[in-house]
């Protein structure tokens, strides 16, 4: 249904560019983040979002102002991504089709050369631009400061689609979408999930038939500057209306994010931790349990059989003690930074931090070359969900987001091994932010430690500093 209220007012104007610039005042990323989606979701408010629509319902917002969107994403952009040369068919861009049931997929190999690519949309098909931040730097803004809003990699696909067509068949997605209708109108058409097993499903459903489908819950046309919100599960249409050409960007989260994920990563760590330290776990199965165990038993009346199931339940429950539970959240968390974009930096981050520290080639040699913090340099981390500190059987890792690549897991995660020593500087900068402190109150043994720390994480663009430590 369509909220009431006024709409948003975007103070300033600008459009997107001129959101995140005044989103880059805010001095804590976290804050910068929740104000993002509030944008997003907005005229309704976050939490009503979370308590009535978030994994629940899917939620229409009209908002009547054709330009909310203006900046992130248009055909002009889709174009001069495909005249830069990186899009390859397959890769980066798919050529689809779907028409009298039946849904195609078109690509060529090789390089997407615009002529070609032009050639398939005249001729009724759709485009899918997989990825978009890898080519638009203000779509890589856009989702870097999303992403530290849910905690979960936050990714993008762009869409185009020619009048009168439609580019894919019915299905559900294992992610939570949010539809941005940026150019033109497509209409929409939304179904529950059909089965408790389709609420919230880990993994994406094949293409459907109309006939699976019942009736929508939601029918609509999107215009520019609407939003269509849908969990995991629900399935979904669209198809361009005859007179008018659509372009959106589905931005989505929350893939494999469930509790059901994080198990998986605890009860083995946990069952592992119970065998090496519990003989009970160790001790053998009663030799004749194949006797009167198995389906082929499972309606036999035995006291063994009573037993044996008794005796499973209490290890199993007996398993919760031994379950690394802080661990197994450092292990996905340290995933989810190996899946996060870099940050964009503002003018006066960069500034401030390694990437516009002024090193150079000047009259035959480097100069500006050395980093000279000092015990009063005032520091702090660049933001707060870029790092996370896992103990490791190799050691204290720290893991970091600042030299991962636009594009997903091109690049190995990024991360330092610390002494152990470190951690509760590490730590101090974390519960700090967004605040600067002087690297003489890093608790550290000596200054000298204090000092290398400082400057091993400057150096890895961890750290900013208040005042820039060279006057260009």
């Amino acid at each position: 249904a369509n909220p009431g209220g006024p709409r948003p007012v975007r103070e300033g104007g600008g459009g997107v560019v001129g959101l995140l610039r005044r989103l880059g005042r805010l001095e804590d990323s976290r804050q910068r983040a929740a104000e993002l989606f509030r944008w997003l979701v907005a005229p309704v408010a976050p939490g009503q979002f979370l308590e009535r629509h978030w994994e629940q319902a899917p939620l229409l917002v009209r908002r009547g102002d054709s330009g909310y969107y203006a900046g992130l994403f248009s055909t002009a952009d889709f174009d001069a991504a495909l005249r830069g040369g990186e899009v390859h068919f397959g890769t980066h861009l798919d050529v689809t089709s779907y028409a009298e049931g039946v849904r195609e997929t078109h690509n060529p190999s090789g390089r997407a050369v615009p002529a070609i690519v032009w050639d398939f949309y005249q001729n009724g098909c759709s485009l899918r631009l997989l990825s978009p931040q890898a080519f638009s730097p203000t779509v890589w803004h856009f989702l870097s400061i999303l992403q530290e809003h849910f905690g979960s990699m936050v990714g993008a696909n762009t869409y185009l689609t020619p009048p009168g067509t439609q580019g894919f068949a019915p299905h559900y997605d294992d992610i939570e979408a949010f539809v941005l209708q940026l150019e033109g109108k497509k209409h929409w058409r939304v179904y529950s999930p059909r089965t408790d097993a389709e609420v919230l499903p880990q993994f994406s459903s094949a293409n459907l038939t109309q006939a699976e489908l019942g009736e929508p819950v939601l029918e609509t046309v999107l215009e520019a500057g609407d939003l269509l919100y849908f969990p995991r599960g629900f399935i979904h249409q669209g198809n361009c209306l005859p007179d008018a050409h659509s372009l959106h960007i589905t931005v989505s989260s929350y893939q494999r994010n469930s509790w059901g994920d994080l198990l998986e990563k605890l009860l083995p760590a946990a069952l592992q931790m119970a065998l090496e330290e519990d003989v009970e776990y160790r001790q053998g199965l009663p030799m004749d349990y194949l006797g009167y165990m198995g389906v082929a038993n499972s309606d036999t009346a035995d006291a063994r059989r009573t037993a044996f199931m008794e005796k499973v339940q209490s290890l199993i429950k007996k398993l919760i003690d031994y379950a690394p539970i802080d661990a197994a959240v450092d292990q996905r968390a340290k995933s989810f930074l190996h899946d996060c974009l870099p940050p964009v930096l503002t003018q006066s981050e960069k500034a401030q931090s390694v990437y516009g520290f002024p090193a150079r080639w000047q009259d035959g040699g480097p100069c500006d070359v050395d980093i000279l913090i000092k015990k009063d340099t005032e520091v702090r981390l660049l933001r707060h969900g870029m790092v996370r500190l896992c103990n490791e059987e190799a050691g204290v890792m720290l893991y970091y987001t600042t030299e991962n690549s636009r594009v997903y897991h091109k690049e190995e995660p990024k991360f330092l091994e610390i002494d152990p020593e470190y951690t509760d500087s590490v730590e101090f900068l974390l519960s700090s932010y967004p605040n600067y402190v002087s690297v003489d109150t890093l608790p550290c043994e000596t200054l000298e430690d204090k000092i290398s720390l400082a400057t091993l994480l400057f150096e890895k663009g961890i750290l900013t500093t208040k005042n820039p430590l060279v006057q260009v």
